[in-house]
């Protein structure tokens, strides 16, 4: 039997003030204490982080104006140390030293609201600044995905609904030998790089309610719905085995494979990396009633795809219990693709227009933003418009011989 969320008792949530104003600490405590909130109250700021830590609270109000500069200080000190890092805190400030108190923001203020503040009006500041945290915790860094919480919260969601959907895990291979011939910067640029790729898959041939997130280190997942899987499958394949192969210099390219030790230690030729996407669909009512079962459906099939180079995705095709997995469908894609396609940034650097400093620049806007990566060159000034549309005129002449191949 699913767990049932909703039946749970919400979770208290405890809220800090620091102010020497007693009136509004009167005030603040008489609202939010009637609202269910845990409420801690402080004249001036706690010097020992180690008290925050017990009181461990969900946010924190930090009253500017009536106070000296050490509370800016305790801001900084949160803001520094790992474990109270991540929580919200809202100052108030007085609106004719707003200018003046705003310099201070950047000392790891999250929110403010001019003082006296209207409670109700806190209180949202509060509820929309907790959300923003929890998001925020629970995403990986690199990427700005969902990760491992959030994932299971979007799982359990479309379990406790019993609907049918799609549920694609997917995985780099032999990133770890990129990582160590590389370097790991280059090694998060792929990593970046893959998600942009879900990313724009997703956003182009399935559903807006589609799901993807990012567990960690090189492992991808994505939720989407049963007849859009398999276009979602083939068209990320194609995509990545066309780009990311750029992040490898043209000597490694053109040979097709690097060396490096496995772990083993022993010296290894090793193929470029490649993806290997694991499909779990869930058609019936009676079909994964648990994450766990997800889990291991999954694993049987990752372990399959293990062996077979290159990049390929797999379904979980068994209408019943007891039959054999399908073949892999391994999705081939001509020679004169990987020949004749060009990324635009690849252009400009092969003919020295930018250099790979100004690309990895752009492209980290590029990835973050999603904006063409043509524009960002160009609001960057790393090149001009003439520049610009002689390589995209390059890359169409490619690309139509791609198609007429």
């Amino acid at each position: 039997m699913l767990y049932d969320k909703s039946k749970m008792p919400e979770k208290i949530k405890r809220i800090l003030i620091i102010s020497s104003d007693e009136n509004l600490k009167k005030v603040l405590n008489f609202c939010f204490d009637g609202w269910g909130y845990e409420v801690f109250l402080h004249d001036s700021p706690v010097n020992d982080i180690n008290q925050i830590k017990k009181i461990s609270p969900d946010a924190i109000v930090v009253d500017v104006y009536s106070a000296s500069k050490t509370h800016l200080q305790i801001v900084s000190t949160i803001k520094e140390d790992l474990i109270t890092a991540f929580i919200p805190i809202i100052t108030l400030i007085n609106k004719r030293q707003l200018r003046e108190q705003l310099l201070h923001l950047k000392q790891g203020v999250d929110d403010y609201l001019i003082k006296p503040p209207d409670p109700l009006d806190l209180r949202v500041r509060i509820e929309m600044a907790i959300k923003r945290a929890q998001y925020s915790f629970y995403t990986t860094p690199l990427t700005g995905l969902p990760g491992g919480r959030l994932i299971e919260e979007a799982l359990k969601d479309r379990l406790s609904k019993n609907s049918t959907f799609s549920f694609g895990y997917i995985d780099i291979d032999n990133f770890k030998y990129f990582n160590d011939v590389y370097g790991y910067v280059k090694g998060d640029r792929i990593i970046m790089q893959t998600a942009y790729i879900l990313y724009t898959i997703i956003r182009k041939f399935g559903n807006k309610d589609d799901f993807i997130g990012h567990i960690g280190g090189d492992d991808f997942v994505f939720i989407t719905s049963l007849d859009k899987n398999v276009a979602l499958c083939q068209n990320f394949i194609c995509m990545f085995d066309n780009i990311v192969p750029f992040h490898y210099t043209l000597a490694d390219r053109a040979r097709g494979f690097i060396v490096a030790r496995d772990r083993n230690k022993k010296v290894r030729k090793t193929d470029l990396v490649s993806v290997s996407v694991a499909v779990i669909n869930k058609r019936n009512p009676g079909e994964f009633r648990s994450i766990v079962e997800i889990n291991e459906k999954v694993a049987e099939i990752k372990h399959y795809l293990k062996g077979i180079p290159g990049s390929k995705f797999m379904a979980d095709r068994r209408e019943n219990p007891g039959l054999e997995l399908q073949d892999p469908s391994i999705y081939q894609k001509k020679e004169v693709i990987l020949q004749a396609y060009r990324p635009l940034g690849q252009i400009l650097l092969e003919d020295n227009s930018i250099t790979s400093e100004q690309l990895d620049e752009a492209l980290k806007i590029h990835w973050r933003r999603d904006i063409r990566l043509g524009e960002t060159l160009l609001e960057l000034g790393f090149i001009n418009e003439p520049r610009l549309k002689t390589a995209l005129n390059l890359q169409k002449d490619l690309i139509s011989h791609l198609i007429e191949s």
